[in-house]
């Protein structure tokens, strides 16, 4: 089975619980609505290429974690939507899914997906239960506080921002549990040495995000654009202008791509992450860049 065909797997099957006889009908519905159809799936397949480049010995648990990360992902993007936030009407070309399902609905679908991510890694808990603590840990602190998404949107209710903090965490944090959740799943010894190029990677597609939002239309991104400006959130561009955000853009994939560790998948490894670089830039900058 190829890396999508997995992520996409593990995902229907976690969100068939969703689905069990006797469960809410319209909350299964709007957790599904924000699952699929899928989006770049970029933080699982993470997940899954560090742990086919440490060796991928239990496919289950690295199975298991991508599909955690994503559903936190999901759940993210819900309530970042929601109108005490972003107050987006679509995401992904379609309804979000406070507009699709109600306000209360899409509270309720947020919070069911990050439990759903660790009810998900609980069920594979018997596959290697003496790696299911790290690689539970390695998600739990990419979501919650101190240093989580969690805490990354509520620096957008602070009086003052740091810009590389505020990216850290609101982006670079997930995509760190990413990489260290892959290596531990595979049984990396020194899991932790992934973080960095999680939180480098993480914190470059933030700097991406923050040129999309510039410089795209809703048709090309399949969500509102210009946000940042309109609700005065700190931003890349803001702060740098085009010029210089993709000046970082291009730093940071840069150093995401050295702070690899050794492992027996590490050529590969370096060489998709030159390519995923290469595609962050927005096309409409790429050939001035």
């Amino acid at each position: 089975m190829d890396v999508a065909a997995r992520i996409e797997s593990s995902l229907a099957d976690a969100v068939l619980l969703a689905e069990a006889s006797g469960a809410p009908p319209r909350l299964a519905a709007a957790m599904r609505h924000a699952v699929f159809p899928k989006g770049a799936r970029i933080r699982p397949r993470l997940t899954l290429a560090v742990a086919g480049a440490c060796g991928d010995d239990r496919p289950a648990l690295a199975s298991a974690a991508a599909a955690a990360i994503e559903l936190l992902h999901c759940a993210s993007l819900v309530h970042d939507d929601m109108p005490c936030f972003d107050d987006a009407e679509t995401r992904r070309g379609k309804p979000s899914v406070h507009r699709a399902f109600g306000v209360p609905l899409a509270v309720l679908a947020g919070d069911a997906l990050i439990i759903l991510a660790f009810q998900t890694l609980a069920r594979v808990a018997t596959v290697a239960p003496e790696r299911l603590g790290p690689v539970i840990a390695a998600v739990g602190d990419g979501v919650g506080v101190p240093f989580g998404i969690v805490a990354g949107q509520a620096w957008e209710c602070e009086p003052k921002v740091d810009l590389s903090e505020y990216q850290r965490q609101k982006t670079g944090a997930l995509f760190a549990a990413a990489t260290v959740a892959g290596a531990a799943a595979a049984g990396h010894a020194e899991a932790e040495a992934w973080r960095l190029l999680g939180d480098r990677l993480g914190e470059a597609y933030q700097v991406a995000d923050d040129l999309r939002d510039a410089v795209e239309t809703e048709e090309s991104l399949g969500k509102p654009v210009g946000r940042d400006a309109v609700l005065g959130r700190p931003s890349a561009v803001a702060e740098f202008g085009l010029d210089g955000a993709v000046a970082r853009l291009r730093h940071l994939s840069e150093a995401a791509v050295a702070a690899i560790p050794c492992c027996p998948g590490q050529a590969m490894l370096r060489a998709l992450m030159l390519q995923e670089a290469q595609r962050l830039v927005p096309r409409k900058l790429a050939t001035a860049a």
